[in-house]
């Protein structure tokens, strides 16, 4: 079942040429982070082009829950009255993430370092995902903890009365654990360090400072280590949202694959810690160009154009590439189905540990349509069967992911006969527009109910 409701079950058959322009929704990792600094600055942050998806509306709902005020002023603007660092209230009820990783973790450090308590819960996919490499670097300030076993939720965190600074070194590429002892630090004294050995997305450090705190980045030896300074008074500002990459990423995929289209996305994100996929595709022989590159609200945007593209060849993609597409891999294998070669992909392991085990998700998929997969601990190589070859014909579980229902509907836009998905309904977490948008294009997507 859905996490949000009762099955829908889809099905997506192939289409002429897709054309037009796609206008995706806002980028939901700086929506969630928009939402949670403005409530920990005093004063009204005003945001444009928030995501409206379910997951950022739990983050909304959260801030709401801690003392902040939060208003849907409609057309994608918000205004986020704050409480400070330091300020959040010890909220009533148990707060609720649905399908969000990013959301829980984040909000989780956020109030790590604050004198209340508080329970998270979700849906059954994210109370099936593993919290302690979050609560683990949180327990350091002072955070104490009680949950699942396994580290699952619910799970009840007691915030640090006391909290003290923290140097923390992230095990595995995570900009999620990153940004959570991030948020944790600014109510700490002293100065908190972070450091990665692969830089992961970096809209936490960008929006920090843009906020108002105190924080820098250098390159050691150790790797890439952030330091924040507790304690700031944050200043509440306006916030443009660039179009979400991930999201973004259907689209282009489904352009590059089916035969004759030609399709603009405008005002996306191309922040270099999350632009991997773009650059992955344009190896791969990709007609995919930027167009009107610029800054918006301290992000690198421009307008991506893509077009059919039957000559892609399988590429292997470099390990150390995984932080900045991590997402993508799954509509990537897709693209990948659709080339010639095998595209072998390395040092994937988070994919394990998403919202479904996306590698095993993928690939049982794939192989239903036709698609030969192998796959390993954290790798997966997909041998493609070249344009007009993906024979389709399958039913793919989606296993409450977004990203696998998106993708597997994306593949039966150019297969020879139509892909079903067992559950379309957690499409909505991320990307609530995805099917009138993709109709627009002119895709042939149904729901089978």
């Amino acid at each position: 079942m859905s996490g949000h409701g009762d099955p829908i079950p889809m099905t997506s058959t192939a289409c002429g040429p897709l054309s037009g322009i796609a206008d995706v929704p806002g980028d939901k990792s700086i929506s969630h982070r928009a939402l949670i600094l403005g409530a920990m600055c005093v004063g009204e942050t005003t945001i444009t082009g928030l995501l409206e998806g379910q997951d950022v509306l739990d983050t909304a709902a959260a801030m709401r829950a801690f003392g902040a005020t939060v208003t849907d002023l409609g057309g994608g603007n918000w205004s986020v009255r704050g409480v400070g660092v330091g300020g959040f209230a010890e909220p009533e009820g148990v707060i609720d993430c649905g399908n969000s990783g990013t959301g829980v973790r984040l909000i989780m450090g956020a109030m790590a370092t604050q004198p209340i308590t508080a329970t998270f819960s979700g849906d059954a996919s994210l109370n099936g995902r593993p919290m302690a490499r979050v609560t683990d670097p949180l327990a350091l300030f002072g955070c104490q903890t009680v949950g699942r076993t396994g580290g699952r939720l619910p799970m009840t965190l007691v915030g640090a009365r006391s909290p003290v600074p923290v140097r923390y070194t992230v095990p595995v590429p995570s900009a999620q654990v990153k940004s959570a002892v991030l948020l944790a630090g600014l109510n700490a004294p002293g100065q908190t360090v972070v450091i990665e050995q692969e830089a992961t997305r970096d809209h936490t450090e960008r929006m920090l400072e843009g906020f108002g705190a105190e924080i820098s980045t250098r390159e050691t030896d150790e790797g890439r280590e952030i330091t924040l300074t507790g304690r700031p008074e944050l200043i509440a500002q306006h916030i443009e949202v660039p179009r979400d990459p991930s999201s973004a990423a259907f689209p282009v995929c489904a352009a590059l694959i089916v035969p004759g289209s030609d399709v603009l996305v405008p005002g996306i994100g191309l922040n270099p810690t999350r632009a991997g996929l773009f650059t992955t595709l344009r190896e791969m022989g990709a007609d995919l160009t930027y167009e009107n590159e610029r800054f918006e609200g301290g992000e690198p945007v421009a307008d991506l154009r893509a077009r059919f593209s039957p000559d892609m060849q399988g590429i292997e993609v470099p390990p150390e590439r995984a932080a900045s597409m991590i997402d993508e891999y799954p509509v990537l294998s897709v693209v990948a189905a659709h080339a010639k070669g095998q595209t072998i992909m390395r040092g994937v392991r988070e994919l394990r540990v998403k919202e479904s085990d996306r590698i095993d998700a993928m690939a049982k998929g794939l192989r239903a349509n036709g698609i030969d997969v192998e796959e390993g601990e954290d790798w997966w190589i997909v041998t493609g069967a070249g344009h007009g070859n993906v024979a389709g014909g399958g039913l793919c579980a989606s296993q409450l992911d977004h990203r696998i229902a998106m993708s597997f509907l994306i593949l039966g836009m150019a297969a020879n006969a139509p892909v079903r998905v067992d559950d379309g309904g957690p499409i909505a977490t991320s990307f609530p527009i995805f099917e009138p948008l993709m109709a627009a294009l002119g895709a042939q997507v149904r729901r089978d109910v």
